[in-house]
């Protein structure tokens, strides 16, 4: 079902998940039926997928030189998505990507995902890309995520690139948006402005980068309403579990953590995941209250915290 569709049907807000492919080399597929198996009892309509590029790195050899190695940290979006699509029945929505794929590889991995069922996507740019890729010069790329929306919604209308023959797939198209702008874009009205091109472009829904002050993403779907932006706004959660975090979640996402959420973690290092938790719940009642269709939990395969708040604010 599409996602559009489970948030027209549903009655209140609904919940919503996101995890992380398993490390390289490292686990297996069993995390992830252990984190969904901890959902079910929760009934999610869907979970995410994040997908990531390849990245350089560089490697010691025995002899003491160096080499350049090309490694994918965490691979298995498409196999996840499969796998929860058809061994639990629930929605996946894969995650796609425009740095380090071809428009080739992206209709190919998009052709895959529908002989599997999963016709959910969520359409973003990537993080950049820290080597330089050799694109063949027949093949091209799509640059930014309006691009990769376009793309997906050619193939609604049958449009495969070269001579491919394959009967047009229906995906259903989230894109992300940003109440605290994204870091590229020189001020919010461009921010804003590359949002509404997405979704002219094809995109039906829109899911938050993490927030932790719900003023923001409230001052946010103002500015997307009077915009003239009708499709839902999906706020994305995080919940706070290391103290690390305080920094290291501004620097990766280039988001502020309030002063006063700071100062308790500051005050109470030992007790981070209860705050965390605490602050989380307060930001989840207040969003309900407000009337989002659905809320959106970033677990980064921390389902336990998720799990806490859930099971309290369902009740």
């Amino acid at each position: 079902m599409h996602i559009t569709k489970h948030l027209a049907e549903a009655k209140k807000t609904i919940f919503s998940y996101e995890i992380v492919p398993p490390l390289r080399g490292t686990t297996s597929i069993q995390q992830i039926f252990d984190i969904v198996d901890k959902l079910l009892p929760f009934d999610p309509k869907w979970i995410n997928v994040t997908t990531h590029a390849s990245s350089l790195l560089y490697v010691e050899n025995s002899d003491g030189t160096i080499s350049k190695k090309i490694h994918k940290k965490r691979p298995g979006t498409i196999g996840i998505c499969g796998v929860i699509q058809n061994k639990y029945k629930i929605d996946a929505v894969a995650h796609m990507i425009c740095q380090g794929f071809s428009q080739q590889e992206t209709e190919d991995a998009l052709i895959e995902l529908n002989y599997m069922g999963v016709d959910n996507i969520l359409a973003l740019k990537g993080d950049n890309l820290n080597y330089n890729r050799h694109i063949a010069d027949y093949e091209s790329t799509n640059t930014h995520a309006v691009n990769l929306v376009k793309q997906v919604d050619n193939l609604k209308h049958g449009k495969f690139l070269g001579d491919t023959e394959y009967p047009a797939i229906d995906f259903c198209v989230g894109v992300a948006g940003y109440p605290e702008k994204h870091f590229e874009a020189a001020n919010m009205e461009l921010n804003l402005d590359y949002l509404k091109q997405k979704i002219a472009a094809g995109a039906e829904y829109i899911v938050t980068q993490m927030f932790f002050d719900n003023q923001k993403f409230f001052s946010f779907v103002k500015i997307c309403r009077d915009a003239g932006i009708t499709v839902p706004i999906i706020p994305g959660i995080k919940v706070l579990k290391t103290v690390g975090q305080l920094t290291g979640l501004p620097k990766l996402f280039h988001i502020d953590i309030p002063n006063q959420l700071t100062q308790d973690v500051l005050a109470n290092p030992e007790n981070i995941k209860e705050i965390g938790i605490k602050w989380a719940k307060q930001q989840v009642r207040e969003l309900i209250e407000f009337g989002v269709p659905c809320v959106h939990f970033f677990l980064m395969n921390d389902v336990d915290s998720v799990v806490e708040i859930v099971r309290e604010i369902e009740v």
